[in-house]
């Protein structure tokens, strides 16, 4: 794994969790119907750890000797409060997939602390697949 690489797929990996951040925001501002208030609150409360998550992102890349994007992965705007959440779960699966991915890319560049930061952010998306699961189990769909 050279430099060049690991920096493109952390940028990738940027370029997701700015599109979450997105995403989150644009999400709670529009949710309706009578779960509004839980679900406007559940989707605002998640923005903070996707901020952390490309903070980290970002330093680590210019530490590396990279340059940050400043792009965001695209934002579907499905209709509806389910579709919604089942972006919001497509959207949290993908990332577990991309970190466990990512955190075996950090091995193979001999990171370490990348490695373990990586760790907790697959606990952390892990978390977010479940209780967006528990949602969407209100619904029948999962």
């Amino acid at each position: 794994m050279t430099r060049e690489e690991m920096i493109a797929k952390l940028n990738e990996d940027l370029a997701a969790e700015l599109g979450a951040i997105i995403t989150y925001l644009t999400y709670a501002a529009r949710v309706d119907g009578p779960q509004r208030p839980q679900l406007s609150a559940f989707l605002t409360a998640e923005v903070s750890g996707e901020q952390v998550h490309a903070t980290y992102l970002a330093n680590k890349i210019v530490a590396i000797g990279g340059e940050p994007t400043t792009v965001p992965s695209a934002v579907p705007l499905p209709k509806g409060n389910q579709a919604m959440m089942q972006a919001v779960l497509d959207m949290e699966r993908d990332a577990v997939e991309r970190y466990t991915q990512r955190l075996q890319d950090a091995e193979a560049f001999g990171d370490i602390a990348l490695k373990v930061t990586l760790e907790d952010f697959i606990r952390d998306e892990s978390d977010h697949v479940e209780e967006t699961q528990a949602i969407l189990r209100h619904w029948g769909v999962v």
